[in-house]
């Protein structure tokens, strides 16, 4: 009996360690976040990320996701399939403005590397009068670059036509396939596309309309609130990222990860990466730009007659304090 007693207590310790052991390893699986962004040059900072280890070794595991367009990425978010959003942050603006979002931006990224691409036989800005043009959607982000880069040359939105159809890489597909379509906003690697098809550059958005805010990184409030430290380890993740892609002794291992991310040809990243340096488009650790953003909401008032002309403070857009904290803890 003593001996059944012994075997039954150390049965019973067996279970109970490996039930702790479960418990513990439950514990330390990392935490799913899922991000939904645009494929292009803009997730630098998520690509090395991943790449380098950074989430991993702050019990992160990201699940970067493709969005086909805007409408995606907004409603997805806003429905909760998606935690954090990465792309256009006139995006969250709209979010907040059009469908009474409540989410905040939490941190910036770039500028857009952003260029008014056209068909080869257009050598002017007046020659758009008349003609149609491919957008994400025709009311966010760099759809009001492309309205506002053709108004200051004096083309306005009544001169014109546009026809959303989707992310970068379509716009430079529609532009390709379809003569009609007659222009585009374009960025890297997409601008190189279109460069080595023939397709002619009037010039960068930010040398017409200025500073601007392209992509940065925003969450829904509640989601942010529940989840205040995994977003801070994101944070920390990314702005470790984006000091390595933009170091320059990582170029050519910077430039294998993205070549595989994007399935791209090694010189169409290198001719990306080296456009990116010489507009200086990627923020020095992803920092929010207050100047940038101040001009989105100025395009937004401009360009569609948002708050009837008169753009707010950014303040409701923003919570910019899990970025410090995060800055803070490396």
């Amino acid at each position: 009996m003593a001996l059944k007693a012994a075997g039954n207590f150390v049965i019973a310790a067996a279970v109970a360690v490996a039930t702790l052991g479960s418990s513990m390893g439950a514990q330390a699986q990392d935490k799913l976040i899922k991000v939904i962004v645009f494929p292009g040059l803009s997730n630098l900072a998520q690509f090395a990320a991943e790449s380098q280890g950074f989430y991993k070794q702050r019990n992160l595991a990201v699940e970067l996701i493709n969005t086909p367009n805007s409408d995606e990425l907004r409603k997805g978010l806003a429905e909760g399939r998606y935690d954090v959003a990465h792309g256009g942050v006139d995006n969250a603006v709209a979010q907040v403005e059009n469908d009474k979002t409540d989410l905040f931006i939490f941190m910036g990224g770039n500028s857009g590397l952003n260029s008014l691409y056209v068909q080869p036989e257009i050598k002017s800005y007046e020659q758009l009068r008349g003609t149609t043009m491919a957008v994400d959607a025709p009311n966010t982000a760099f759809a009001l670059l492309l309205y506002k880069m053709l108004d200051v040359k004096g083309i306005k939105r009544s001169d014109y036509k546009v026809v959303p159809v989707g992310a970068t890489h379509l716009r430079l597909q529609a532009m390709l396939k379809d003569k009609t379509y007659s222009a585009a906003m374009l960025s890297p690697p997409g601008s190189i596309q279109a460069e080595n098809a023939g397709l002619r550059d009037l010039g960068s958005a930010v040398s017409v309309v200025g500073p601007y805010q392209s992509d940065g990184g925003w969450v829904l409030r509640s989601w942010g609130k529940a989840n205040a430290d995994t977003l801070t380890r994101y944070i920390q993740a990314n702005i470790e990222g984006i000091r390595w892609a933009l170091n320059p002794a990582n170029r050519a291992a910077l430039t294998v990860v993205v070549a595989g991310r994007l399935k791209l040809a090694p010189d169409v990243v290198a001719e990306s990466l080296k456009l990116a340096d010489a507009q200086q488009g990627f923020a020095t650790d992803a920092r929010f730009d207050l100047e940038g953003f101040r001009n989105v909401l100025k395009l937004r008032a401009d360009m569609l007659g948002t708050w009837g002309g008169k753009p707010p403070a950014p303040d409701k857009y923003l919570d910019l304090s899990y970025y410090d904290r995060a800055l803070k803890g490396l």
